[in-house]
């Protein structure tokens, strides 16, 4: 590698390493509101998100999909097998008076 290379490349990290350093005392300086707006930011984004997956569920109506190609398949074969009573063959007696 060349000198000018080396030289180069160790002007680089050094400021690399003194933009992180002013990068983290910025954060260190930041005021409570600022924090605060950020995590409201953030609330809200995470909110949003969550609004727009239930809209997608409710626009396609993923929940009765759902339930129409998995959860009454599987109830329709656990009562198809469950045993039954044969009313034909219960005794079928009159009362006399």
């Amino acid at each position: 590698m060349s000198v000018k290379k080396r030289i180069l490349k160790a002007a680089l990290r050094k400021e690399a390493k003194r933009l992180r350093k002013a990068r983290r005392a910025r954060r260190a300086r930041r005021s409570p509101l600022c924090r605060v707006l950020r995590l409201f930011g953030k609330l809200f984004a995470l909110l949003a998100a969550a609004y727009a997956a239930l809209f997608a569920v409710f626009f396609f109506d993923l929940d009765g999909k759902l339930l129409y190609y998995v959860v009454e398949p599987l109830l329709v074969r656990h009562y198809d097998r469950m045993e039954r009573k044969n009313p034909l063959e219960m005794p079928y007696e009159m009362k006399s008076e």
